[in-house]
């Protein structure tokens, strides 16, 4: 193994002229940094990471906790882009990524015992129950933090503008003439949906459209047969919508199923919408009308916001950053029949 020795000789300068060039200090020449760096990487040279660790107090590894209660795991369309494009960012400035979880060598462990098991520098939390008291203990540990789609007092957080995506949803439709537009809205405890629910009713109410209660309903994120159900519902009531929006696009999968089942056409006897701009609905018969959530952005961002808190904490602040998106306007949706 290519040892800074090694590299000095070869260079023909110090050793710790070495380690400055290679840690970036600022008190050598320009030149003598390009020499040296172009030397290690010539003759392979490979940082220690345990020696870089007793050096900086750092391991350069970041934890991602990511609890999937619908067992969908890293095949989630839109959390699997995020935590992508966060592990890019993070490796991009030299970490890797440890996923948190219960266990420690076979034996229950807490999340934040994990994180101090694996000597994390700090943690990125995305799609867990923020409420569980184990997500709430190491959130306000003094271990660096981000979460994404939630906040919590005085941490950072990265957010999907959540009610402009559905102002932006609910107006498209508006403007092709709907005034009977149902939701189906994901779990409730989620600040996400609460978000959503309430850019739903203002944005109705800003175009003095009132929403009856039974237009809605309850269903669960990606859930295709419980959004299913909820279509099946909606069809069925005396005056049934002409326009449905859908928590995301993989569960809208189970509403189209079951209207064009029922003989109807889309857009021609209702109009669908759904939420992210996942691939798949650019594949769908007809093409989903949704909201593009920037994931890209979204998994940069966090990265950034963590790493800050990480190398400088003592003037890094805790900030919430919005991340906004885009209507991805599609053959779903058309004006309503006279």
């Amino acid at each position: 193994m290519v040892s800074i020795k090694v590299i000095a000789a070869e260079c023909g300068v110090s050793v710790a002229t070495v380690s400055k060039a290679l840690n970036g200090h600022s008190d050598i020449s320009e030149a003598t940094r390009q020499r040296v760096t172009e030397t290690a990487r010539r003759l392979g040279y490979m940082p220690n990471s345990m020696a870089r660790a007793l050096k900086t107090n750092r391991t350069y590894n970041i934890g991602v906790l990511f609890v999937d209660e619908a067992q969908s795991g890293l095949t989630h369309e839109y959390f699997a882009a995020v935590l992508d494009s966060f592990k890019k960012e993070a490796e991009r400035r030299g970490y890797d990524i440890t996923f948190i979880n219960h266990h420690i060598g076979g034996k229950a462990s807490s999340y934040l015992e994990h994180c101090r098991y694996r000597g994390v520098d700090g943690v990125v939390a995305a799609c867990v129950q923020f409420g569980d008291p184990e997500v709430v203990e190491l959130v306000q540990s003094d271990l660096p933090s981000v979460t994404i789609d939630h906040v919590f007092n005085n941490r950072s957080a990265v957010l999907s503008d959540n009610a402009e995506g559905i102002r932006t949803l609910v107006e498209h439709l508006i403007r092709l003439g709907h005034r009977r537009i149902a939701y189906i809205h994901g779990e409730r405890h989620s600040s996400v949906t609460e978000k959503r629910l309430a850019s739903f009713y203002k944005t109705c109410a800003d175009h003095g459209i009132e929403v009856p209660d039974a237009y809605v309903r309850p269903a669960e994120y990606r859930g295709v047969v419980a959004c299913a159900g909820r279509t099946q519902e909606l069809l069925a009531l005396p005056t049934p919508p002409t326009a449905i929006l859908y928590p995301d696009d993989f569960s809208s999968v189970g509403g189209i199923h079951v209207i064009q089942e029922a003989g109807l056409s889309i857009p021609g006897d209702i109009s669908v919408a759904g939420y992210d701009g996942i691939p798949l609905a650019q594949v769908m018969t007809p093409q989903l009308t949704t909201y593009r959530q920037n994931t890209e952005m979204l998994g940069r961002q966090a990265a950034v916001l963590l790493i800050q808190q990480i190398e400088n904490p003592r003037i890094t602040l805790p900030e919430q950053q919005v991340v906004g998106g885009s209507l991805q306007s599609g053959a779903s949706t058309a004006a309503p029949r006279r």
